[in-house]
């Protein structure tokens, strides 16, 4: 079993873990190294005895990614131990079969893990989302059709990263013939093509892998990029995906035949030659943020050094003792800095708005070999974290993201709470800078929090810049020479240039040449800005589907790989409607495609993000509006997308 996926088999319960072989010393150390608060919702999950999450020792605070809620050394000494009689008569017994806990029980452990009540419509999405009895509910379910019928449908997918790999295997779970087209050489996506240094997760990675592919051999609590390119390479092994993609190939093309039902692509292979392929359903599965952005700056193409982009990272270039030049400092170049600062001669970063921080010691802390054991031997511990996880990443940050109209504190701040945990993050800011004003001036972000991705931190990127080595230039870019960067107030030296300019997300399915019914060209469509109906369908553009479409980035909450699963879930209820139905083809309305765009403008219209103090951001379009990001509830879009609504759609 590789070390990166989950020994649960698929379909399986927790009671298929692999059983405890240690002995009692050996298993109360590993509960050193655990989520004390976790270990006992495992108790309750492993005895089905509500006293374990009764008594009076109990988390006194909910912190986002602590999870010992609060407790004192001798609270948690007592509850490991009262843990450690269980899993002795659990591990005794052979241990044998445990089912997940009643409903009732459940959700008394969640509101005991939380600190607080948790929502009917929440239980449901979490215990959904937590896949507690490992019987898979987001399955591609196809009732009781037949082979042939399923066979019948032919899908095209694009992209192999982790929404084209979601893609195959719900597919194929579901027998339906399918082929991958990857235009890279491998599996993973953003996770193969971003390989620079330092390169992350900023969500905790045991919520951010598939529901029903936790895994257990995460060596970090935020996986640095080979590990996470590690994990979609086993779950691409273990359900033998890969003899369905096309490597190296690329989708030039795509047109809908209306009279055959079909989609007709034009593909591109490693040598060059044109290949056409028709399918009955065409699945985009492209992703936004994997066209680099390079940015216009004059004489950049007349550097005598090498220059190159984030995503594209030359390894072959060393940087031991060279006078660096990184371009940009958002989420890549806030990772890369700290990275290379010890390796290179000299740093200069040029970054054009600061960035707002939130403090995580865990962003680059191991994850003890004890959380690791407990994960992967004990009932119900690893759902329970990821119940945590996912907790701590839901709903409560819209809160930040609304704009009150009335609010005095406008541009600095949106609202309230935008105010109070702005203040916080300030602090901890101001605290690490220390008496240097100067500094101060340049990382303090002139925009609402919020307004902009915010990062996770542990302190890394103030104590780079703090390095005699390191300069943070603030002053815009005027041209570059052979050797150097020029801005406004002087001329650097340099020996490369690395960009961390981000990606051209608001061209979605760029630079394919997407043609629908009638001869409708997508980019034509868009021209008003990309939208698409829950960011799946688009009128007039038959048995297309998105994934990770307008309007489904997140920016506020949850992994995106939530909202992956949420879409494929969607995905299926069309294909089940297709062949129960009978049906060729299914398209959205327009009434059902303009009034679902005409909310999200007007919630979008309303948030941090379109507030025009904020400037510079990827988020915003040419136009000035958003059209990446969803302002929904995680809930309200797991709830949209649990099944088509057939009046939505005409049918063929």
């Amino acid at each position: 079993m590789p070390a990166g996926v989950s020994r649960r088999t698929e379909g399986s319960s927790s009671s298929l873990l692999p059983p405890i072989t240690q002995d009692d010393d050996q298993i109360a150390a590993f509960l050193e190294g655990v989520s004390v608060p976790t270990l006992v919702a495992s108790m309750a999950h492993l005895t089905g005895d509500p006293a374990f999450v009764r008594g009076p020792l109990r988390p006194r605070t909910f912190i986002p990614n602590d999870f010992q809620g609060g407790l004192e050394e001798h609270e948690s000494r007592a509850l490991r131990e009262q843990a450690l009689a269980a899993i002795r008569a659990y591990r005794d017994a052979g241990c044998p079969p445990v089912p997940p806990p009643p409903g009732p029980l459940a959700r008394e452990i969640m509101a005991w893990l939380v600190c607080e009540p948790v929502a009917d419509e929440y239980a449901e999405m979490f215990l959904e989302e937590m896949n507690i009895g490992g019987d898979d509910p987001r399955r591609l379910d196809l009732g009781d059709l037949d082979a042939a019928a399923r066979h019948g449908l032919s899908v095209i997918v694009i992209g192999c990263g982790q929404s084209g790999l979601l893609a195959g295997v719900r597919l194929k779970q579901a027998g339906i013939p399918f082929t991958i087209i990857e235009k890279n050489s491998d599996v993973g996506g953003t996770w193969l093509e971003n390989s620079y240094p330092g390169c992350r997760v900023d969500v905790g990675n045991h919520f951010y892998c598939y529901s029903f592919e936790p895994s257990d051999g995460f060596g970090g609590y935020f996986s640095q990029q080979p590990e996470l390119l590690s994990y979609f390479r086993q779950v691409m092994r273990r359900h033998d995906i890969a003899p369905h993609v096309r490597w190296s190939t690329e989708v030039l093309s795509a047109t809908w035949d209306e009279a055959a039902s079909r989609w007709h692509l034009v593909t591109r292979g490693p040598d060059g030659t044109q290949t056409r392929l028709d399918a009955n359903i065409v699945i985009s599965a492209v992703g936004q943020l994997n066209r680099p952005l390079t940015p216009e700056i004059p004489g950049l193409d007349t550097f005598s050094g090498p220059v190159f982009h984030t995503a594209r990272w030359d390894h072959s270039v060393g940087l031991a003792g060279k006078r660096v030049a990184l371009i940009g400092a958002g989420a890549s170049g806030f990772q890369v800095a700290p990275a290379i600062a010890e390796d290179v001669e000299s740093l200069v970063v040029f970054q054009r708005s600061a960035q707002w921080m939130a403090p995580n010691r865990k962003y680059r802390q191991a994850v003890h070999d004890g959380a690791r054991w407990a994960m992967r031997h004990l009932p119900g511990y690893a759902s329970w974290y990821r119940f945590m996880l996912m907790y701590q990443a839901s709903d409560k940050a819209l809160d930040l993201v609304r704009v009150d109209p009335d609010w005095p504190g406008l541009p600095e701040s949106v609202n309230a709470a935008n105010e109070a945990r702005r203040r916080v993050l300030l602090s901890w800011i101001e605290r690490q800078v220390g008496d240097d004003p100067e500094l101060l001036a340049k990382v303090v972000p002139d925009y609402p929090l919020m307004g902009k991705r915010l990062l996770q931190d542990d302190g890394s990127w103030l104590r780079c810049l703090r390095r005699d080595n390191v300069d943070l230039v603030r002053d815009e870019i005027i041209r570059i020479e052979p050797g150097a960067v020029v801005t406004g107030r002087g001329r650097f030296e340099v020996d490369v240039i690395v960009l961390a300019t981000g990606f051209r997300a608001n061209e979605f399915l760029a630079p394919m040449d997407i043609t629908g019914r009638g001869g409708a060209r997508l980019r034509e469509e868009w021209a008003d800005g990309p939208a698409a109906h829950l960011g799946i369908t688009v009128p007039r553009f038959p048995n297309l589907f998105l994934m990770y479409g307008p309007g489904t980035n997140l920016a506020h909450a949850g992994s995106i790989i939530f909202h992956s699963e949420c879409q494929l879930r969607f995905i299926g209820s069309c294909l089940r409607a297709l062949l129960t139905g009978g049906h060729r083809s299914m398209e959205v309305t327009p009434e059902t495609f303009d009034d679902y765009v005409e909310r999200l403008r007007a919630e979008l219209a309303g948030t941090v993000w379109a507030h025009p103090a904020v400037r510079h951001s990827w988020y915003k379009g040419d136009d000035g509006r958003v059209h990446v990001l969803s302002p929904w509830r995680l809930v309200d879009y797991w709830r949209m997308t649990r099944d088509v609504e057939p009046g939505s759609y005409l049918f063929t």
